[in-house]
Order: C-alpha cells, then sequence, then structure tokens
C-alpha cells in the first residue's frame, strides 16, 4: 500500500515518560480527553457494536518497556495473518473489559495474571467490522513463559515502546474502498522472529491506531 507521508514533524516521547514509574502516574490522573483516531470510519457490518477488550502488555525489560503483540495465524477466517494484541469478544461471564482482556492474554498466549499490573484504560476504539474494542494498559514483570495457541496465534514477540512512540515511525496510507477513500497507519517493525530470522511485522489498522492514541495520551 502506498505510503503517503510520514508523522516525522511530531515529536517522539522523551524517555523518562516511558518508565514504569510515568505510565502509572499519568494513568492515574487521565484527566478529559479525546483520542485522535476513534475507530476505523464508516462500518461494514450490518449488526449492533459488540463489546471487545485487548491488553497492551507493555513488559519491562533492562533497556526500557517493551510491547507484546502477536501474530494471527494464517488459517483464521477473520484478521488472518496481521498483527494485534492480545485480546477478543467480552464473553457473557467476564466481570468487565479488564477481565476479558486478562483472560484473552491468558487463553492466547498463555500470559500468567500474576505478572500482569493493570494501570488503566484508553477510550474505546470501534472498528470496521462493529466492535467496540476497550484497551486495557498494563506492566508486566517479566520472568514469565508464554504457551502459544496454536490455532489462533502465529507467534508472540516484543517491540520497543520508543520506536512505537516516535511518530516518525508512523506511516500513513490512503486507498479507496466501496467507492470511498480510507486511510489508516501503520508503523513497520524489522525484528527477529523465534527462529532466529529477521522479519518485517506489518503494524497497521486498529492496532496501530490505537498506538497511536496511546502516544496522544501520553503527550499531553
Amino acid at each position: 500500500m502506498p505510503v503517503i507521508g510520514t508523522d516525522a514533524h511530531l515529536p517522539a516521547l522523551p524517555v523518562d515518560r516511558l518508565h514504569a514509574s510515568a505510565l502509572r502516574e499519568r494513568f492515574a490522573r487521565p484527566g478529559t480527553w479525546a483520542p485522535e483516531i476513534p475507530g476505523d470510519g464508516r462500518l461494514l457490518a450490518e449488526r449492533a457494536p459488540a463489546p471487545a477488550s485487548v491488553l497492551v502488555p507493555l513488559v519491562e525489560r533492562d533497556d526500557g518497556l517493551n510491547l507484546l503483540l502477536t501474530r494471527r495465524t494464517e488459517h483464521l477466517r477473520d484478521h488472518a495473518g496481521q498483527i494485534s494484541f492480545p485480546g477478543g469478544r467480552v464473553e457473557p461471564g467476564d466481570a468487565d473489559t479488564v477481565e476479558a482482556a486478562l483472560r484473552e492474554a491468558e487463553e492466547e498466549v498463555g500470559l500468567p495474571r500474576s505478572h500482569v499490573e493493570v494501570i488503566g484504560r484508553l477510550p474505546d476504539y470501534t472498528t470496521i467490522t462493529a466492535f467496540v474494542v476497550t484497551p486495557v494498559v498494563a506492566l508486566v514483570r517479566p520472568g514469565f513463559a508464554l504457551a502459544l495457541d496454536p490455532f489462533e496465534v502465529a507467534e508472540a514477540f516484543e517491540v520497543p515502546l520508543a520506536f512505537l512512540m516516535d511518530p516518525a515511525n508512523h506511516r500513513r496510507h490512503e486507498f479507496e474502498f466501496a467507492g470511498a477513500p480510507r486511510r489508516f497507519l501503520s508503523m513497520p517493525w524489522s525484528g527477529i522472529d523465534a527462529e532466529g530470522r529477521t522479519r518485517e511485522y506489518f503494524i497497521w489498522g486498529a492496532t496501530a491506531a490505537m498506538l497511536r492514541n496511546l502516544y496522544g495520551f501520553l503527550a499531553r
């Protein structure tokens, strides 16, 4: 998809705003704030919006916070092969969106709740498929061992939060769909996969939009 520009004119978040303590403090006092990107735009699904939740897991590494993401398996009906947060639909047995995000992270990648400290939420994001997604932001204590659900998750990997919070790495795309222009962000990341090979991870769509909203929140 052609790149029509980046946001290199915007400042990268300084390192002191990306420490665990700084994030705890920021989410403790969220204030009044509206997200830059509240959703995908025009809905394609002809059904009532359904609640969903994702975990935004920030792993506390020695060299800074890393975001844990997943790559979905290629055979799935929805969003096959895409990069996403752990998460999914809120089920009837879930107490709230936080519970749903924690449950989904356990089911998809085996992330134990004992290592997870929820520090806040971002505003809901409405997808083109009519899911109203609550991003639940959490700090993750290292020392965990992941166990991926092989049906849903092909791979889990980490990206430095500092990379994602630098708008110079936010690419803008535009294309025409169903006779109307549509726009989306991407944040391509070159990393090492589980087999030690260099892989290009194309972070885009709702995942990139929610990360952009995290940038806007932390930049305030």
